[in-house]
């Protein structure tokens, strides 16, 4: 109940009082209450699945008009996780710019991805990034393959080396990041895919975005695996830090990432320019 209230940003007990609330108007007790917390009753169990759905469709039907009021001006919301697209790819969006000048494109840094993949981009029309975990309501259109390169600090040992291989990175220490964050795209910056699990030590920085990322490899000794272009971009602006290429490592896939359903006509201009055109959501194997 603590978290819950946290998470609405009220008072436990006025959420207390709204569910008691609630149960009274319904005529059924929703929760056990118990010296340990509370839990659902079997008749709650069945209205929190009901309830559940209905909130997610109310809140995805929000967000599809939001979606297409944005259509309506001309707006077009890119969401990206990391380098800006306009540092990594700067040529294809100004040829976009130009080709479509009554089109803006408004650019909103993510956080790393989070399950349901359709809920951590659902306030963004569209997003450049690594492949995040795979949603039946998400459509994803392959960009381009790129190496995978160690980011260390230039204190660190590796960071003298001029290249790597995936054996010799796999049992150093790399920066932990925050629970919630889904474990599959997590791994992929831990070389878990080469290993076979987590690594044996991450440091407890819990980063939930590529800027805590580094400001945790400023501060320790640890290591963490990042796309090439980013890695350019990175050690341009920090001279503290080193990008080592990583010669065996399997490359990451980027992709654009879209809401099907949407039905936003600037998605598919946008893809068409790309010369991948939309036609249904593309449904995805499991991500690196």
């Amino acid at each position: 109940m603590t978290r819950a209230a946290r998470r609405l940003e009220i008072a436990q007990p006025a959420l207390s009082q709204a569910i008691a609330q609630l149960e009274s108007d319904l005529s059924l007790t929703l929760l056990d209450r118990h010296a340990r917390g509370v839990t659902l009753t079997p008749a709650g169990a069945v209205l929190y699945e009901k309830a559940r759905l209905a909130v997610a469709a109310s809140r995805d039907a929000a967000q599809t008009a939001k979606s297409l009021a944005r259509a309506h001006s001309g707006t077009i919301e890119f969401g990206f996780v990391g380098s800006p697209p306009g540092l990594d790819s700067p040529e294809q969006l100004e040829a976009f710019t130009l080709a479509h000048p009554e089109i803006e494109i408004r650019y909103r840094e993510l956080p790393f991805p989070r399950l349901p993949t359709a809920e951590w981009m659902a306030d963004v029309d569209v997003v450049a990034c690594h492949a995040p975990p795979p949603d039946p309501g998400v459509w994803m259109q392959p960009l381009r393959r790129e190496p995978r390169m160690i980011l260390a600090p230039r204190r660190h040992p590796l960071s003298e080396r001029d290249e790597l291989a995936v054996e010799e990175v796999l049992d150093e220490v790399y920066i932990g990041l925050a629970e919630g964050i889904d474990p599959s795209w997590a791994g992929f910056w831990s070389l878990d895919d080469h290993r076979g699990g987590p690594p044996e030590r991450v440091t407890s920085d819990g980063a939930g975005n590529p800027q805590e990322v580094l400001a945790a490899l400023a501060m320790s000794d640890a290591i963490t695996a990042i796309p090439s272009s980013v890695a350019g971009i990175i050690v341009n602006l920090l001279s503290n830090l080193a990008a080592i290429p990583l010669l065996d490592a399997e490359p990451l896939e980027i992709v654009l990432a879209g809401h099907g359903g949407r039905g936003n006509p600037l998605i598919d201009t946008l893809m068409a320019f790309a010369g991948t055109p939309i036609t249904a959501p593309v449904k995805q194997g499991p991500a690196g």
